[in-house]
């Protein structure tokens, strides 16, 4: 049986082409590592989420060490959130990418609402949707 690796969980796709996200926004707390990173140390979770999707959409393979921590990504999430608290738009930005590579439905006012509101738990979001797929890989 074939399983598509960009929805794992088989989740139906509506009249628009797009699905659910394979795991609730507050489903956070079942990957609680992850969650803890993105709560104390936001830089590192955004760029390992950003260097893993970059490596999927580039190679069509998991990352071989499973995103890189400290890359340009890292600086300028910290330099942005440390300096003007503003490190959600650049998740949103990365938010907007995932959605439409899994084809997720969702909207950027959605996604500029749940990264500002609770960034940790969109964080959390988007590494388990890429983990999905590179299970399947």
């Amino acid at each position: 049986m074939y399983i598509d690796p960009k929805n794992p969980k088989a989740l139906p796709f509506n009249e628009k082409g797009t699905r659910k996200w394979s795991n609730g926004l507050f489903g956070c707390f079942d990957d609680i590592g992850t969650c803890c990173t993105a709560c104390w140390l936001p830089c590192v979770t955004y760029a390992q989420n950003r260097s893993r999707l970059n490596y999927i959409q580039a190679n069509g393979a998991r990352h071989p060490t499973g995103g890189e921590m400290f890359n340009a990504d890292f600086g300028v999430f910290t330099l942005i959130h440390v300096c003007t608290g503003c490190g959600f738009l650049l998740e949103m930005m990365t938010r907007k990418r995932i959605r439409e590579h899994y084809r997720i439905e969702g909207s950027g006012c959605g996604d500029c609402v749940a990264s500002c509101c609770c960034l940790p738990c969109v964080m959390t979001q988007d590494s388990r949707e890429i983990e999905a797929e590179e299970k399947n890989l």
